[in-house]
């Protein structure tokens, strides 16, 4: 199931009780994922934390990992919005910094070594990749305005672009553990920044 039809599926019904089981389920498995880890998350403990009945999951997402990437996705659009300030190097600043501010918090920091964790379980890979795909996808607008707006060449790979700004930041809170300040961030921006544009 692509992340698509995954939010197609589980944003049928927006208001009223729906919303509020569905705020309560993600709500749940993101502290559950958080506290053991998603190989430590079953949809009985997400049920019993959001206090539904775990069949009502299991129809609504199919399984863990849907409910995983819901809950994933969804945090991260809330804590992660794409700006659009009118040009690239304010916008990768702007976006560096609320990933950075992200990462700072322990749930962002948790969901985060959750995605890294080395795991061969090929729904978990695939949850993983389906997880960056989208967030790539989302994201991709502050290069592809950029290239509207001619501020890169033509030729400029938006994901790579993505990559090479977002990796470092997670390489620094998760690997490294050194914290993440402004001057860091525009540091490492307009290092990006000089090899987009040369």
């Amino acid at each position: 199931m692509t992340s698509d039809a995954i939010e197609q599926q589980v944003r049928r019904r927006t208001g009223g009780r729906s919303a509020r089981v569905r705020g309560a389920v993600l709500q749940a498995a993101l502290e559950a994922m958080a506290e053991h880890g998603l190989d430590g998350v079953t949809i009985s403990e997400i049920a019993r934390r959001a206090g539904v009945h775990a069949t009502s999951i299991q129809r609504r997402w199919g399984s863990r990992e849907n409910v995983a990437l819901d809950a994933m996705l969804t945090y991260s659009q809330e804590k992660l919005p794409i700006p659009d300030t009118g040009s690239l190097r304010s916008d990768l600043i702007a976006f560096a910094r609320s990933i950075a501010a992200y990462l700072d918090t322990p749930l962002g920091e948790a969901l985060a070594r959750t995605m890294a964790a080395t795991d061969d379980d090929p729904a978990l890979m695939a949850n993983r990749a389906r997880f960056w795909q989208a967030r790539y996808e989302t994201a991709r607008v502050i290069v592809d305005r950029a290239l509207d707006r001619r501020e890169v060449p033509a030729e400029t790979d938006p994901e790579l672009a993505l990559e090479l700004l977002v990796a470092p930041l997670h390489f620094r809170k998760l690997l490294m553990r050194q914290p993440i300040d402004d001057s860091l961030v525009e540091h490492m921006v307009d290092t990006l920044m000089h090899g987009l544009v040369g």
